[in-house]
């Protein structure tokens, strides 16, 4: 085999002159926007500031219950939808919406005032094996030298500036939070610092609630805010070390330095909503500002050779896991690749986009943070759109694609933490919503579980209403299983969940005339039909996204059941309920078009070109459709995406680029992949129409924009290369490895390394004029000699793990 792909720079030549050309950095806990300008200016994030409560979703379910919501309501529904009378189930069904998911929220910012700096010569790099940004730029023609990294093995963010001469700075905090107090001053040991006490809302609105209150923040003690005994306080402190002088102004909260060569600041963090996250007992406010200071003059005191160290270590252990490179191979140096991408074709761009995919997914999900939102960690506005909260009709699950895919597991334990939170809060939702066993989940949820349909009582329910949202993250659960192999976490955490989600969907489930199962009420998320005689709706049965998730979720359970076993009764008589209903559920349905219906009748999208590809779930992420197993319904599956066309944003895009994957249509995929990384043309700033009718593309950070910024594109797009290039089944050993199954004609040289498929396999694969040429297998499961099929082009063959396999004598020339 050959070595690795090589590592890639990012290059901008023009400091930042707003949010979404800034560079982002992050370790899962504090994320922060690089800016470039002459502030110094790096925007703040931690992943655990959000507006609510431990106790809001059980509030609002209380409330949702006192208003009549429940049981016998759902059965007055099931009626109204089996009637046709779309009003009264649109009635019906908004009273079961709860208010909505909480708010991720920004820290605030931090400056490293130089007052100003040349407007000639700046540079500013972002190594994306390292995860380092180092900027280059003159101070009054006195080179000066810039870097700024978010440490996971220290805990910080830390900014680095080295002077040829003596400079001034300024170094400042600022916080759009309710600020409760502020520190500043220095220590024996010459360390200047600054902090702030910052309190998050007990509320936040998302911003398409114009006549709500913003937000409500906390009035009196902890027991003042339903009597949780929570309090949403955050400390962030500074910490500065330098060779020249650091005063503290009175009354200015400002760090002065002068006659400085060397100037470091190293930023913590200390909440108490991280603190709930993990599990641990709530801290005074004095307690959190005094551990963030220490913290912060301890990571300052290492010094910055170390701390560089210690993170670029760290950090590339994980982005060298797996790396792409399209092309022959030419050297071992790292690619500078302009960030505008001026210039570039569609193999670099391809091959940034991985590598920006994976970086981004390092910067922003560790464990015990809470996992990336539709932001990622990466926030500006104190009303973000759609709340920055976690979305799991598709977007969620998008930013957690790459995980397992391209050797970042352990990134995909914050995604299961969180599931296991809405499980939680899930289970009485369940119950005394829909008199239902198990535990649901919806459109939306934050870190504090929220399972309720959201809407506040008047949204429309073709996105407020949707109870799959648990079956869809218990897709989560299963990768885990299928690529992590662990037993015990199998055992202990995954089937106890499978278990659950399936109670639910069985309960779910209604028996039609002709005794097949299928679901009452049902939605197609985001979108309506239009039926034969002219009426549309939002709400039918048996949609085939209901149908697919059911029953992938019912098979999973058996799976894991029979791969652990399990000992109490009434989880046997489940996977007896479970063996029971699988062949009774109803399958997808094919048109007189060849394309799949969405709905459980014969009713037609009102928007043929719809953003939402939820009718093709069982194609992607799902193994339901595939082009060998199921020929008749993957030729379905072409046609609906045909009728669907291109376009039109990042997560859109990436979910189609990842189905023609599947699919085997490589050409297509890259036609996608072009359209979905051109430079977006309009105002960043300005909101686009959340149906699609407006392009996105990428800004200059390269975040994938629709407007606004949604980080799943980025996500998404990079695991959609990885399924073009290498397939993988659900692990069975009936499902090869495919190697190249949609591979484009204008990319016929290149190398792919470390892409993991399931059953715990690391992939190598080099090419050559569109063909294997070399391959290896790597165990990262541990579990042992084996042998396993690979296919190509429609012929398989077997290759043992472990051993470096020359793929053209496996399938040797090809017509």
């Amino acid at each position: 085999m050959s070595t690795a792909p090589r590592p890639v720079r990012l290059r901008w030549t023009a400091r930042a002159a707003r949010w979404g050309e800034a560079t982002p950095v992050g370790n899962g806990e504090i994320g922060g926007m690089v800016l470039g300008d002459a502030r110094g200016r790096i925007g703040l994030n931690d992943a655990s500031l959000w507006s609510g409560t431990p106790d809001g979703p059980r509030r609002a379910l209380d409330a949702v219950v006192a208003g009549g919501a429940g049981p016998e309501r759902l059965a007055q529904v099931r009626d109204a939808v089996a009637r046709h009378d779309d009003d009264e189930t649109e009635r019906l069904l908004r009273t079961f919406e709860g208010p909505w998911s909480q708010e991720f929220l920004p820290l605030g910012d931090l400056d490293l005032d130089l007052g100003r700096i040349d407007t000639t010569g700046y540079e500013r790099v972002l190594d994306l094996s390292s995860a380092v940004v180092d900027e280059t730029f003159l101070l009054d023609g006195v080179p000066v030298r810039r870097a700024t990294w978010v440490s996971a093995a220290d805990g910080a963010l830390v900014v680095e500036l080295v002077a040829d001469s003596p400079v001034s700075a300024v170094v400042r905090l600022r916080s759009p939070l309710r600020v409760a107090g502020s520190d500043a001053g220095v220590s024996d040991g010459g360390l200047a610092h600054l902090s702030l006490l910052v309190e998050t809302p007990v509320d936040g609105a998302p911003k398409h609630e114009p006549d709500a209150v913003a937000h409500v923040w906390r009035e009196g003690g902890p027991e003042a805010v339903g009597g949780s005994g929570f309090d949403p306080a955050a400390a962030v402190a500074v910490a500065v070390r330098t060779d020249g002088a650091a005063t503290v102004v009175p009354g200015t909260h400002e760090v002065v330095i002068t006659g400085a060569r060397r100037v470091l600041l190293a930023v913590t963090t200390e909440t108490n909503a991280r603190r709930w996250w993990r599990h641990e007992p709530q801290a005074p406010r004095d307690e959190l500002v005094a551990r963030a200071t220490r913290h912060a003059q301890d990571v300052a005191a290492s010094g910055a050779g170390a701390l560089r160290a210690r993170h670029e270590a760290a950090a590339r252990e994980l982005l060298g896991r797996s790396g792409l490179e399209l092309g022959v191979p030419a050297g071992d140096e790292p690619v500078d690749v302009d960030a505008l991408l001026a210039d570039a074709d569609d193999r670099a761009l391809a091959r940034v986009i991985y590598a920006y995919g994976r970086y981004l997914l390092v910067s922003s999900s560790r464990p015990g943070s809470p996992p990336a939102n539709l932001q990622g960690i990466w926030n500006a506005s104190m009303r973000p759109p759609w709340s920055s909260n976690y979305t799991i009709n598709i977007n969620t699950q998008m930013n957690y694609w790459l995980a397992e895919r391209t050797g970042l597991g352990e990134l995909h334990e914050p995604l299961l933490d969180l599931i296991e939170r809405v499980a939680g809060e899930g289970r009485a939702v369940a119950g005394e919503l829909y008199g239902a066993r198990g535990w649901v989940a919806h459109h939306n949820t934050d870190p504090w579980g929220y399972a309720l349909p959201v809407g506040a009582g008047h949204s429309p329910t073709s996105w407020a209403f949707w109870p799959m949202g648990g079956l869809w993250l218990a897709d989560h659960l299963w990768q885990r299983w299928e690529y992590g192999r662990d037993r015990d976490e199998l055992a202990g955490r995954v089937l106890p969940l499978l278990l659950g989600a399936s109670a639910f969907a069985l309960d779910w489930l209604v028996a039609g005339p002709d005794g097949t199962l299928g679901t009452s009420p049902s939605t197609s998320p985001e979108n309506f039909f239009l039926r034969a005689d002219g009426t549309s709706g939002a709400v039918s049965t048996s949609s085939a996204m209901d149908l697919s998730l059911i029953r992938a979720t019912l098979e999973r359970t058996l799976a894991a059941a029979e791969a652990v076993g399990v000992a109490d009764a009434a989880d046997a008589t489940l996977l007896d309920e479970i063996r029971a209903a699988l062949p009774r559920i109803a399958p997808l349905r094919v048109a007189d078009d060849g394309t799949l219906y969405e709905w459980g009748d014969d009713s037609a999208s009102l928007e043929p070109h719809h953003r939402h590809l939820s009718l093709l779930i069982g194609l992607h992420p799902l193994h339901a459709v595939d082009v060998e197993r199921t020929p008749e319904l993957a030729d379905a599956a072409r046609r609906t995406l045909d009728a669907r066309g291109p376009g039109a944003m990042g997560w859109s895009w990436s979910w189609k680029i990842a189905m023609r994957a599947r699919l085997g249509d490589g050409d297509v995929a890259r036609d996608l992949l072009r359209e979905a990384t051109t430079p977006y043309p309009g105002d960043p700033d300005l909101d686009a129409p959340p149906d699609g009718s407006e392009w996105g593309g990428l800004l200059p950070n390269l975040f994938s924009t629709h407007p606004p910024f949604q980080i799943d594109g980025n996500f998404g797009l990079a695991a959609a290369i990885a399924e073009m290039l290498v397939g993988t089944g659900e692990g069975t050993p009936d499902s090869p490895v495919r190697l190249l199954p949609a591979l484009p004609a204008a990319w016929p040289d290149g190398r792919i390394t470390g892409v993991r498929t399931r059953g715990g396999i690391a992939v190598d694969l080099d090419w050559r004029g569109g063909r294997p040429v070399a391959l290896r297998l790597h165990d990262v499961v541990g579990a042992g000699p084996r042998d396993v099929t690979v296919s190509f082009a429609g012929r398989s063959r077997t290759v043992p793990v472990g051993s470096p396999v020359a793929a053209d004598s496996l399938f040797g020339e090809t017509s």
